[in-house]
């Protein structure tokens, strides 16, 4: 029998890459996540691990034994949700990850309907861009995370996550200054009436800014990105004072009215999906569900007010 105390440090390093960043996250000393590591090779009685540098790899013995791994952890997961859905009263710790927009604009009101009916579970949330949410999500840093998808943009779907739709939010072009015919063009020509003028978009590297410039760029130019942030409330800030060009989405305003003039998109082009992801068993655990229903709840809630 292999020590699963010493399979899941494996694990942790599969998704963390480092030894140190296993460490880090899990309160060791390299040296003793080293040596447990060498302890299971020992076990196993084949490496586990090479050396790349001055970092290490799984070998391919290390990521069967890893995928055997998962498999146990999920049924672990479920084993944990039955005890949990067996008991009266909700507790523990609930630990979230949410994107900007989504965290303004639904997890208060989700949290507030969690307080009155759990009022015993603790939930902890973190503000998180989903390219850095999912993969901690797999390493068990979080147990829900709110994740986007842009159009056209499908995001990754690792056999060991599971996601459940919540809303399709609408994306809009946000104008600096009142449009003049390009509204009544089209959606095209009023993208190209911006070719000249500054924008503000997400860095490099995330969903949005690939969408972002894809679509920019089917329209016939290479926008002039003159500002970089996750921030979407900045973005708004920007185009209200005439700063910048901005696409919006609809959760930006958290049930208020628009500040600033806004023109659709393309067909096609027109919405985000907003969705929530769970590790592989853990879906049915009565504190996900309980959330996941709240979430849904607070949805319902912005449609009333919108």
């Amino acid at each position: 029998m292999f020590d699963l105390h010493r399979l899941r440090l494996l694990r942790e390093l599969k998704h963390r890459g480092t030894l140190a960043a296993v460490a880090a996250a899990l309160s060791y000393a390299p040296s003793s996540v080293s040596q447990q590591l060498s302890l299971l090779e020992s076990e196993v009685g084949v490496p586990l691990l090479e050396p790349v540098g001055r970092r290490v790899r799984l070998t391919e013995q290390a990521e069967i034994l890893v995928a055997h791994t998962e498999a146990v952890l999920e049924r672990l997961e479920r084993a944990e949700a039955d005890i949990a859905a067996s008991l009266s009263d909700l507790t523990g710790t609930l630990r979230i990850a949410s994107f900007q927009t989504a965290a303004l604009a639904l997890v208060p009101a989700a949290l507030g309907l969690l307080r009155e009916q759990h009022p015993h579970l603790r939930v902890h949330v973190t503000h998180m861009e989903p390219e850095k949410a999912l993969p901690a999500l797999q390493a068990r840093d979080f147990d829900l995370v709110l994740a986007e998808e842009y159009p056209g943009n499908p995001s990754p779907r690792p056999a060991e996550l599971e996601q459940e739709g919540l809303l399709d939010d609408p994306l809009r072009l946000a104008l600096p200054a009142p449009a003049g015919t390009a509204e009544a063009e089209g959606p095209a020509a009023a993208l190209r009436s911006l070719a000249d003028h500054p924008w503000v978009m997400e860095p490099e590297g995330t969903a949005a800014r690939h969408w972002a410039m894809t679509l920019c760029r089917d329209a016939g130019f290479e926008p002039d990105v003159r500002f970089e942030t996750t921030d979407l409330l900045l973005h708004l800030r920007l185009v209200e004072q005439r700063h910048a060009a901005a696409f919006l989405p609809g959760l930006v305003w958290t049930g208020q009215s628009p500040t600033v003039a806004l023109r659709p998109l393309p067909r096609g082009q027109r919405v985000r999906r907003i969705f929530t992801v769970v590790r592989r068993g853990r879906g049915r655990h009565p504190a996900v569900r309980a959330c996941r229903k709240a979430l849904r709840q607070a949805v319902g809630l912005r449609s009333g007010l919108a």
